[in-house]
């Protein structure tokens, strides 16, 4: 079978030994990146589903270069879902002779690779940044400068009064005359209270 462009490989892993809802979680952080992006984006994930994908991963991959002669590092995760697997019920003693029921959940996780688009620059991305850089940019109103500021007329000043230099020299010297005397001090007035004797002399 030619390899094309929409050419679509996938790889399924059944009975995972993890829940359905845990996987969906890490399914959704490598749903539309390339196959280097999320195999970094695995490589550094702390949940226990992400090595489970990592091999599910790694076998779409081979399934692309050994039946469809695809390059690995070309392709990209179109799809990525994980479904509900039988669920094991087991048991446990509890207090009183009861038993409480333990669910031992399972999954199966299917990943969808295919060719990237041949544009660059027109990766699968999600988000809002992403719808973002899709939008066509759109030429923003040019601004209109504000015109500029025509200098305040001047005041005429007005005349000053010359003074010749005798007269200039007088003044100030009378001045510093004035400012330089003392100024007199005023004596508060004292009464003396008339004594006895004084009040008979008189």
């Amino acid at each position: 079978m030619a390899a094309t462009e929409t050419q679509e490989v996938r790889a399924q892993a059944k009975w995972v030994r993890t829940s359905a809802r845990k996987a969906r979680l890490v399914a959704e952080h490598i749903r539309g990146r390339s196959v280097p992006e999320a195999r970094a984006v695995l490589a550094f994930t702390p949940r226990a589903a992400a090595r489970e994908m990592e091999k599910v991963l790694r076998s779409a991959v081979a399934n692309a270069e050994a039946n469809h002669g695809l390059l690995g590092d070309d392709l990209v995760v179109c799809a990525a879902y994980v479904d509900e697997g039988p669920t094991l019920k087991r048991w446990r003693a509890r207090a009183r002779g009861r038993v409480a029921r333990i669910r031992k959940r399972t999954c199966h996780i299917t990943l969808v690779v295919k060719p990237a688009p041949e544009r660059p620059g027109a990766p699968l991305k999600r988000g809002r940044r992403a719808r973002a850089e899709a939008a066509p940019v759109q030429a923003e109103p040019k601004r209109r400068l504000p015109a500029p500021r025509r200098p305040a007329a001047r005041k005429p000043k007005a005349e000053s009064t010359t003074v010749s230099g005798a007269e200039a020299t007088e003044t100030t010297a009378s001045e510093l005359k004035d400012e330089a005397k003392p100024k007199p001090r005023r004596r508060a007035s004292v009464r003396r209270k008339k004594t006895k004797d004084e009040g008979s002399e008189s």
